[in-house]
C-alpha cells in the first residue's frame, strides 16, 4: 500500500476524520486495518452502479466523485459532490445494503483509496489500542456525514428554487467562512444537486444578480445579501 501513494496522496488522506494527527507506524497500522487500496479512474467512469453492493467505501485523493439517483422520471439528482480529502458509501459498505438504488461516478479524473469495514464489525463494543481507536473515528466519521446530509435536507424540503438556492448559498458561505466562494460543480450538476431544472436555475440566478442578491461568473459567487426563505 505504501509504494502505491505518493506523498501527496498522504497528505490529502491525513486531513480527514479517520486518518488525521496519525504518521509513521500508527498511519500504516490504519490502512492495513481498513484493507486500503487505491485506484484511478477516468472521468465519466462508474465506480458504482445501481443494483450492486457497496463492499469498499472511498476517499478521493485527488478529482472529484459524485453520489446520485434518478427520481421518478428518470432524472438525476445529486446527493453528494465528494471533493478531495472526502469520503463516500460509508453506511451502504458497513450496512452491507444488497442493492443500493445510489450511482457513483468519477465526475473528473480521480483517484480513489477504497477502505474495508471489516475489521470494525469484528471489533468488541468495549476495548482499546489502535483497533478501537480507529472504530471510534469511524463512528465520527459517519456522525459528521449525517449532519451534512441534514444540510442537503434543508436545500430539498424548500417549496421553491428560490429558497433552495438561497438555502443552498448560506449554506457554501459558511463552509468558507466567506460570502465569495467557488463552486465545486457547473450549472447542469448545480442542478441536478438541487432537483431542478437547467434552464430554470439559470433564470433564477440571473433574476437573483439583477436584484442585488449575488454576483456570479461560471462556478464563482458572491452572496450580496440573504432573503426569507420559504
Amino acid at each position: 500500500m505504501k509504494d502505491e501513494l505518493t506523498a501527496r496522496d498522504f497528505t490529502v488522506l491525513q486531513k480527514n476524520r479517520l486518518f488525521q494527527g496519525l504518521s509513521g507506524e500508527r498511519l500504516r497500522y490504519a490502512l492495513d486495518f481498513f484493507s486500503a487500496v487505491s485506484k484511478q479512474y477516468e472521468k465519466g467512469e462508474f465506480l458504482h452502479r445501481v443494483g450492486s453492493r457497496l463492499t469498499r467505501f472511498g476517499l478521493v485523493l485527488s478529482g472529484r466523485v459524485q453520489v446520485y439517483m434518478d427520481d421518478i422520471d428518470g432524472n438525476p439528482i445529486i446527493m453528494a459532490n465528494v471533493t478531495e480529502g472526502n469520503t463516500f458509501g460509508e453506511s451502504m459498505c458497513f450496512l452491507e445494503i444488497e442493492e443500493e438504488p445510489v450511482t457513483i461516478c468519477a465526475a473528473t479524473g480521480v483517484k480513489v483509496l477504497w477502505l474495508s469495514t471489516e475489521e470494525i464489525k469484528r471489533m468488541p463494543v468495549s476495548g482499546t489500542g489502535n483497533s478501537h481507536s480507529l472504530t471510534l473515528r469511524f463512528i465520527t466519521l459517519l456522525t459528521e456525514k449525517t449532519l451534512a446530509m441534514n444540510d442537503r435536507i434543508q436545500i430539498l424540503s424548500k417549496k421553491s428554487l428560490r429558497g433552495k438556492l438561497i438555502v443552498f448559498f448560506s449554506q457554501c458561505a459558511h463552509q468558507y467562512g466567506s460570502d465569495r466562494f467557488t463552486l465545486p460543480f457547473n450549472r447542469n450538476e448545480m442542478a441536478a444537486y438541487l432537483g431542478a431544472d437547467r434552464s430554470a436555475l439559470s433564470r433564477e440566478l440571473a433574476k437573483m444578480q439583477e436584484e442585488g442578491i449575488l454576483q456570479f461568473y461560471k462556478e464563482k459567487f458572491r452572496l450580496m445579501k440573504r432573503t426569507e426563505e420559504d
